[in-house]
Order: structure tokens, then sequence, then C-alpha cells
């Protein structure tokens, strides 16, 4: 059963990034986002954490935490569960 949170944060990055060539469910859950198979650049990254802040409510504050947030997949969601109001998260 997938995690309705990766499945989401998925959908969430190939919609706000335009990646028209990505199907959002092939996308791992442990590949770096910045430099790995997507070719996310720092400006896909800045676009990215505008989006999650708007939908999750959360704050991303430094640059430390957004590289750490955007390692993969699962460290967004990691970070996303830590942060968000719980009724932020899909069920």
């Amino acid at each position: 059963m997938s995690d309705p949170l990766l499945s989401k944060l998925k959908v969430l990055v190939v919609e706000t990034l335009r990646l028209e060539d990505v199907v959002a469910a092939e996308i791992p859950d442990d590949e770096p986002l910045i430099g790995g198979g997507l070719s996310l650049d720092s400006i896909d990254a800045l676009e990215l954490v505008v989006r999650l802040e708007k939908e999750f409510g959360i704050k991303i504050s430094s640059s430390e935490e957004s590289r750490t947030a955007l390692a993969s997949i699962q460290s967004l969601a990691t970070f996303i569960r830590a942060h968000a109001a719980p009724d932020r998260l899909p069920a």
C-alpha cells in the first residue's frame, strides 16, 4: 500500500515544476531531488519550497534546512510530518 503523503509529494513536484516527461508514480522515494534523475536546480528548489510552504503551512527557514528536506521524496515527507499540522496531511 502506498503512502498518501509520498504520492501527493510526487504529484506536487511534477505539477509545480511542470515536468512533462516524468510520471509522478515512477519517482523513487529515495532518489536525490537536486542533482538526481530529475535534474532539479536551485530555481526549481525555490519554486518547490514556495509551493510546499503554501500547501502544508510549513516554513523552511534556511538553505541548510531546504537541502535536508529536499534530499529526496522520503526526506521531504519526514520533514513535512515533523512540521505540518496534522490536518494539512493527506489521510
